[in-house]
């Protein structure tokens, strides 16, 4: 199957993980190994230190073994054209998963730092191999934390990354859809975006992130300015999703 074919049904793997959805809350994994699996996959099939062969063999494993629950090829390309128009320096990433999407953000920016935020250790090392392997792990890194811990995550992004004031022109979201809201004001409330930052957030149909989409609505061309990208839940079709892309209009 070459990787622009759609799937025109609704694929068993995702019914799969949707039964799987109270235990991936609590542990970010479906709990099959497919995590794991699809590191070890990329090591034994992608060309080392090729992003371009990375991504596309990431898209193999989810169209041919099982679906991942990361932002895929389809919405991939709204995120890429995002980055390219954002043209970061700075970027973050919450929700890491296998690294996907971060090793997306790391292409399209190559002079960009990318810092992914994820709570699972587990998935941390997933991503972890799949950045050596593609040959970005000198630019792409994962903090284990979440934003809502009562500060330490942002404190560490501070500390360690270089985050502050003004200083992040990117940022990626497609972690727990309850949190998009607000980590964003976490955010907000530290000053770390700048006029131009654009903000992309994933799944804001399916699961859906209502809370968020309502607070974009109010917030057009006053604080964002946000365009809603039409589009399909990861690798099939017959589930329609919503990429939000807003751009900071303060600071």
């Amino acid at each position: 199957m070459g990787l622009k074919q759609r799937v025109p049904l609704l694929r068993w793997s995702v019914l799969r993980f949707a039964l799987a959805m109270p235990g991936f809350s609590r542990t970010g994994q479906i709990g099959d190994g497919r995590e794991a699996a699809t590191a070890a996959y990329v090591e034994a099939n992608a060309r080392a230190g090729d992003v371009d062969d990375v991504l596309a063999t990431i898209d193999r494993f989810a169209y041919e073994k099982s679906i991942l629950m990361n932002v895929g090829d389809e919405k991939g390309a709204l995120l890429d054209a995002a980055v390219r128009r954002a043209a970061p320096r700075l970027a973050l990433e919450l929700g890491t998963y296998c690294g996907y999407g971060a090793l997306r953000i790391a292409r399209a920016a190559p002079e960009a730092m990318v810092c992914s935020v994820e709570f699972s250790a587990d998935n941390a090392a997933v991503a972890r191999r799949i950045w050596r392997h593609a040959g970005v792990a000198d630019r792409v890194t994962c903090v284990v934390g979440t934003i809502g811990d009562g500060g330490r995550t942002l404190d560490a992004l501070t500390d360690e990354h270089g985050f502050g004031p003004g200083a992040l022109d990117l940022l990626f979201v497609d972690h727990d859809k309850r949190a998009y809201l607000p980590d964003l004001f976490a955010i907000l409330d530290r000053n770390w975006l700048h006029r131009g930052s654009i903000v992309v957030a994933d799944n804001v149909r399916i699961p859906g992130a209502p809370k968020y989409r309502a607070y974009m609505r109010e917030q057009q061309g006053k604080l964002f300015d946000t365009v809603e990208h039409k589009t399909h839940v990861e690798y099939q079709t017959m589930l329609p999703d919503l990429v939000l892309e807003s751009e900071y209009l303060a600071g």
